[in-house]
C-alpha cells in the first residue's frame, strides 16, 4: 500500500510538471506568435545540443525527439551513407603527410580558385558518414544518399555548460522563429493601411509601433506640412516589408497614392464590396487628390457613394489626411469627356484630342483659365496624371456672348415685340401730326 501511494504521488508531481511545461509552451506561442510545432522543434534542437556537449563527439550529428505527452526525449546519431562520388576518402598516412607539407603548400599556392573549391568534395568523417559496406551491415538495402539513425543511450544528468548551451539554442531559435513569424505576418499586410502609434522620433525619421513590430516613416514618405508627436495615433500605409537580422524592416508611407484607395475602402462600403470602383488616382500629398470612380452596377451613383450623406464619408478621409482636398470625378470611356471632367472645377468649352500622341488641347473661357491651371499648375498637372494624357489649356476670349438655342428664341421673340411697339409708336405720332 505504501509503495502504491508513493507511485501515485510521483505520477501526480510528474503530471504537474508536464502541465507547467505545456502551459509554458502555450504562453510562448501566444506571446511570440509562433506555432507549437516550431517551439517543440526548438526544444529538440536544444536537447540535442546539450547531449552532444556532454556525451557526444566533435563532428557528430545528434537528433533529439521530444515526447510532449510523457516529457521524455530520445536521442539518435544520424549518419549519411556515402561513396567516392560524395566524399573524399583520405587514409591516415595521407592525412599525416598532408599535415606535414601543408605549410609549404600554403606558401606556394596560398589562394585557390573558385573552380577548384567547387570541384573539391567534403572529406569523409566517420562520425557523421557511413561507407556503403558499413551501412549494409546495419541495413541490408542501404544505398548511397540514405540517412541512418542509430539510437543512443538516454541521459538525464547534464552539466552546467550543457545547460547553458541548451539555453542559448532556445533563445536564438525562438528569436529567429519570432522574426520569421513577424515577417510573414507583415508581408501579408504589404499594401494595406494599418493604425499605429508614434513611438519615437530620431532626427527626421519617425518610428511607429504597429503592435508586434515597429515600422519607419522616412522623410521622403512624410507629408511636408504634417507634424508628428510621440503618442500620436494615425493611419499609415505599409509600403514595403523586408527580412532583416533584427526583425522585419517595415517601410511606412503617408504619401503613397494607394493609401487613398485603402482609406476609401475602409470608409465606403460600396468600394469594399466592389459595386463602385476607383479607376485612377492622382495625388500630391498634403495638397490635393483627384480620383476617378465608376459604378459596376446600374442604379448606383459612384460619386454620391464616395461623398456620403452630407459629405460624411469623404470628410472622414479628409480629416485623416490633415485637410487634403479630394476631387471625386466620374470615369468616362470617352477620353474627351473624361479630360473635361478631370479639370473640375473649371468649365471646359472644347477638347481636341490627338490619339497618336495622347495629347489634348482644352479650350476654356478666359476667366476660367487660372482655375483650370490651378495654383502653380496643380490642377492641370493632377488632371494629366489622372488621365495619362498631356493636356494643353487655351483661354478663349469672348467674341460675343454665347447664346443657347432656347435663349436665342427668347431674344428673337423680344426683338419682334420691340419692332411692333416701335411701328405702333410711329403710327400714333403720324396720326397726331395730322
Amino acid at each position: 500500500m505504501v509503495r502504491k501511494k508513493k507511485t501515485n504521488a510521483d505520477e501526480s508531481s510528474q503530471s504537474g510538471r508536464l502541465g507547467d511545461f505545456g502551459s509554458a509552451i502555450a504562453q510562448i506561442c501566444e506571446e511570440k506568435g509562433i506555432s507549437k510545432e516550431k517551439v517543440i522543434e526548438t526544444i529538440e534542437a536544444a536537447l540535442a545540443a546539450a547531449y552532444k556537449k556532454d556525451y557526444g563527439k566533435k563532428g557528430q550529428n545528434i537528433k533529439a525527439v521530444f515526447d510532449e505527452r510523457t516529457g521524455e526525449a530520445k536521442f539518435f546519431l544520424v549518419k549519411e551513407v556515402v561513396d567516392e562520388t560524395m566524399r573524399e576518402f583520405v587514409s591516415e598516412e595521407e592525412e599525416a603527410a598532408k599535415e606535414e607539407t601543408g605549410t609549404a603548400e600554403a606558401k606556394i599556392e596560398p589562394v585557390e580558385t573558385a573552380e577548384n573549391e567547387e570541384e573539391k568534395l567534403p572529406r569523409f568523417n566517420p562520425e557523421r558518414d557511413f561507407t556503403l559496406e558499413e551501412a549494409q551491415e546495419i541495413k541490408k538495402d542501404a544505398q548511397a544518399g540514405d540517412v541512418i539513425e542509430i539510437a543512443l543511450e538516454q541521459k538525464k544528468d547534464y552539466g552546467r555548460v550543457a545547460a547553458q548551451t541548451a539555453k542559448q539554442v532556445i533563445i536564438q531559435r525562438i528569436r529567429e522563429a519570432e522574426r520569421d513569424s513577424m515577417y510573414d505576418e507583415y508581408k501579408d499586410k504589404e499594401g494595406e493601411v494599418v493604425s499605429g502609434v508614434v513611438q519615437r522620433i530620431e532626427g527626421r525619421n519617425i518610428f511607429i509601433d504597429l503592435g508586434k513590430s515597429v515600422g519607419v516613416l522616412f522623410p521622403s514618405e512624410q507629408v511636408a506640412r504634417e507634424n508628428y508627436r510621440i503618442g500620436q495615433r494615425l493611419k499609415i500605409y505599409i509600403a514595403r516589408v523586408e527580412a532583416g537580422s533584427k526583425g522585419p524592416g517595415i517601410t511606412l508611407s503617408r504619401v503613397h497614392p494607394e493609401m487613398i484607395r485603402k482609406l476609401f475602402e475602409l470608409e465606403v462600403p460600396e468600394i469594399f464590396a466592389g459595386t463602385v470602383e476607383i479607376k485612377a488616382i492622382a495625388r500630391e500629398a498634403g495638397e490635393r487628390t483627384k480620383i476617378a470612380v465608376a459604378s459596376t452596377e446600374e442604379g448606383i451613383d459612384p460619386i454620391g457613394s464616395c461623398v456620403g450623406q452630407k459629405g460624411t464619408r469623404v470628410q472622414a478621409i479628409i480629416d485623416e489626411l490633415g485637410g487634403e482636398k479630394i476631387d471625386i470625378i466620374l470615369w468616362n470611356d470617352d477620353i474627351a469627356k473624361f479630360i473635361a471632367a478631370s479639370l473640375s472645377p473649371a468649365k471646359v468649352l472644347k477638347v481636341d484630342v490627338k490619339e497618336a500622341k495622347k495629347e489634348a488641347i482644352v479650350s476654356v473661357p478666359e476667366d476660367q483659365l487660372s482655375l483650370a491651371i490651378g495654383k502653380k499648375g496643380q490642377n492641370v498637372r493632377l488632371a494629366a496624371k489622372l488621365t495619362g494624357w498631356k493636356i494643353d489649356i487655351l483661354g478663349v476670349k469672348p467674341t460675343g456672348e454665347e447664346i443657347k438655342p432656347e435663349e436665342k428664341e427668347e431674344k428673337n421673340e423680344d426683338s419682334e415685340a420691340d419692332s411692333e411697339e416701335i411701328a405702333e409708336e410711329k403710327k400714333e405720332s403720324g396720326e397726331s401730326k395730322e
